[in-house]
């Protein structure tokens, strides 16, 4: 959990869900039981024929936690949140970034041609989705989800997404701080890395 949480590895976080108050380590593997099944489905191709908007990412997150957690389930946040040293747009803003983010994305598929705008392209689609951070929870497993399902459609391979302990995680983390700041350079040399490994 540690890897995809905002928290200090000893912190202890509480969700309230449906069945009670879980700690986050009870709610893992309930978590983790949703994500197969979309990972499934996205294998499966249920989602080719949906547009690649707000839309699908709302899906994903309701089938992330919109049993465990419906009261802000496919809803974008609306509070104010902190990660780590980042802190996302307030969330009045988030609704527009979104729209412009898809817009953004979308465009950058219709324009690619080549290797360099492809890692580009992945970059963007994870920095950036990460940096507007736009639900109360679980935007990282959103995220992971999101860019399988990209990948698909561009017909790439799956990588391994999820950063691992020790240097390739702090090497994430600060490639996700330099997205943050709207540079996408060592996102794009971790791209470049992930695609070679496979």
């Amino acid at each position: 959990m540690a890897q995809d949480s905002t928290q200090p590895p000893h912190a202890t976080r509480f969700i309230e869900t449906p069945r009670g108050v879980l700690s986050y380590s009870q709610l893992a593997p309930l978590l983790a039981e949703r994500v197969l099944k979309i990972q499934q489905d996205i294998e499966d191709s249920l989602f080719a024929g949906l547009p690649l908007d707000e839309s699908l990412l709302l899906g994903f997150h309701s089938g992330i936690c919109g049993d465990l957690t419906p009261d802000w389930a496919a809803r974008f946040r609306d509070a104010e949140v902190r990660v780590g040293e980042h802190h996302p747009p307030p969330p009045h803003r988030v609704p527009q970034l979104m729209r412009d983010y898809f817009g953004d994305l979308n465009a950058r598929i219709a324009a690619l041609n080549n290797d360099p705008l492809l890692l580009e392209l992945l970059a963007f689609a994870e920095g950036r989705l990460l940096s507007i951070h736009p639900f109360a929870d679980f935007n990282g497993r959103l995220t992971r989800l999101f860019l399988t399902e990209l990948l698909r459609r561009l017909e790439l391979p799956n990588v391994e997404l999820a950063p691992t302990e020790g240097t390739n995680r702090a090497k994430y983390l600060q490639a996700l701080h330099a997205a943050d700041r709207l540079d996408w350079q060592p996102l794009i040399a971790l791209w470049e890395t992930r695609l070679a490994a496979t």
